[in-house]
């Protein structure tokens, strides 16, 4: 055990040591998995509760009917802590299990047992979440929860055990950012012709799904600087990533413009914790020459202390090579995903997340859809009625609202919102159970908006109404921060007594 301490940390001239590293990637990582188990603390039960809008008891018994088998058979094909049990009290205690959990590792604790508790947990929401954990960042937060149980020790729970990290999870971190970062480049660029002519920015800041407080400055900057904004994506997404394996000072630099895209993400709009998950691997292209620059010395001299203290384990070495071979196995049908002209994003290959595939925005849309649920205390639909709106806690709905900021934390509700806009309601059949929970001032489907329209009693009619929205130019007389236009009906009013929807949601098995 140990090496001669120096005044300098890391020893120049030694190879590089990834003490630093470990500790910034868990605390990160800690974060990212308490805000994900916080929205399932308050959003699972009205999501898929068992008087949910999609209730996992359904989903998990429609799977057995449709051949995938007994409850065992489920697990084994699509695991899931849920197979087994999953009332509301199940769905509430596996939220709180894994928020505090979460809370222990971004403090500074954590060891294998602990990361693979919460790589669980999350695997098992994932499973059971049907649309509403569909999102590419879901099996994102698998894989790298999963390649994050092997970073630590077995036991010893301290930001700096004795143990260093196996650099050897520390490269799979960077084939995982590699992947991330090419995945969604090659996308964009097989996907949209607007990403090939710089043009995609000029929409993407007005359609994305959930735009944030600065979207609006960003979508009116001068054209020639969003052209700018389309090649530094370009750089970070389809030449950066290549240098993730390479020297020294490439690798830096090529962190460096990854996690920059990363922030200016962050800023434009309200991702999920998507940005923030993807610069945990990103942090693997930094050795800890460069986190004893920038770290607070105390921190510094505590990795100096347990490089000079560490012990080699064996068994962790083994298990982490073991691990790199698994990971070689399951990477080849997604670098084969990578190399095809059809490739596909955010797929997964294997019944446990391990190895995916990913992308993003490989299409942006020109024209901003908004669905808008109204509900009115008359007793007609005709144009003299007076229809209220049911809010979203993001999406925009009132003219005069600003975007507000909530990235990381994500809605999942205005997410699918997003989705459903571009689409029918036949296809998110969902919406129309929602409806009906509206029609009764159910307390979970009200609850995933900003507020009840309806407080002291239910609308006698909900409707759903497509509307353009469009950002309103800074300074305009009425002070609006979004203009729009009616494109429809989405659904037509229906009230609570509608025989067709009694019977749709019926033979969905969401009303007995």
């Amino acid at each position: 055990m140990g090496k001669t301490s120096s005044a300098v940390f890391p020893v120049p001239g030694s190879p590089p040591t990834y003490w630093l590293t470990r500790f910034v990637i868990l605390r990160l990582l800690g974060v990212v998995y308490a805000v994900a188990f916080l929205a399932a603390v308050n959003q699972i039960i009205p999501l898929i509760g068992a008087n949910g809008l999609l209730p996992v008891a359904n989903y998990f018994h429609n799977l057995g009917v449709s051949g995938i088998g007994s409850t065992g058979s489920g697990f084994v094909r699509l695991p899931s802590v849920f197979w087994f049990w999953h009332s509301d009290t199940a769905l509430l205690v596996m939220g709180w299990v894994g928020l505090l959990l979460s809370l222990v590792v971004a403090v500074g604790y954590a060891n294998a047992p602990m990361m693979g508790i919460l790589w669980f947990l999350y695997l098992s929401f994932v499973h059971a979440g049907q649309d509403w954990y569909s999102y590419g960042w879901e099996i994102q937060l698998t894989e790298t929860g999963f390649l994050a149980i092997f970073l630590c020790p077995l036991v010893d729970i301290r930001p700096f055990p004795r143990r260093a990290p196996p650099l050897v999870i520390i490269i799979l971190f960077r084939w995982l950012i590699f992947r991330i970062m090419l995945g969604s480049g090659l996308i964009k660029f097989r996907g949209d012709a607007v990403w090939r002519s710089g043009t995609a920015l000029n929409y993407y800041f007005q359609t994305q799904p959930i735009p944030g407080p600065l979207s609006r400055w960003f979508h009116f900057l001068p054209r020639f600087l969003l052209k700018m904004g389309v090649w530094f994506n370009w750089l970070a997404e389809l030449a950066a990533p290549w240098f993730a394996f390479g020297p020294t000072i490439a690798r830096h630099i090529a962190g460096v413009i990854m996690i920059l895209l990363q922030l200016f993400i962050i800023l434009s709009g309200n991702l999920s914790f998507l940005n923030w998950l993807t610069i945990i691997p990103a942090l693997a292209c930094f050795d800890d020459g460069v986190w004893a620059k920038v770290l607070p010395q105390r921190l510094v001299r505590k990795a100096e202390s347990a490089n000079y203290l560490a012990e080699e384990s064996k068994p962790m070495i083994t298990t982490a090579w073991v691990v790199a071979g698994i990971i070689a196995l399951l990477s080849i049908q997604p670098a084969l995903n990578l190399l095809s002209t059809n490739q596909v994003m955010n797929t997964s290959y294997d019944p446990l997340e391990l190895v995916n595939s990913y992308g993003a925005f490989g299409s942006v849309g020109q024209e901003r859809a908004n669905v808008v649920f109204e509900g009115t205390m008359d007793d007609t639909t005709s144009g003299k009625a007076i229809w209220k709106p049911y809010l979203y806690k993001g999406l925009p709905v009132a003219l005069n609202q600003p975007s507000p900021q909530i990235a990381p934390y994500q809605l999942r509700l205005d997410w699918q919102m997003w989705f459903a806009a571009m689409s029918t309601p036949d296809q998110y059949p969902w919406t129309y159970n929602l409806v009906y929970k509206l029609l009764h001032n159910d307390a979970g489907a009200i609850s995933l908006f900003a507020g009840n329209p309806f407080p002291d009693k239910p609308p006698r009619f909900i409707r759903a109404v497509l509307y353009r929205y469009k950002f309103a130019p800074p300074g305009n007389p009425q002070g609006f921060y979004w203009n729009r236009e009616v494109l429809g009906d989405w659904i037509h009013p229906l009230t609570v007594d509608d025989p067709l929807l009694l019977n749709f949601l019926k033979d969905e098995g969401w009303r007995k």
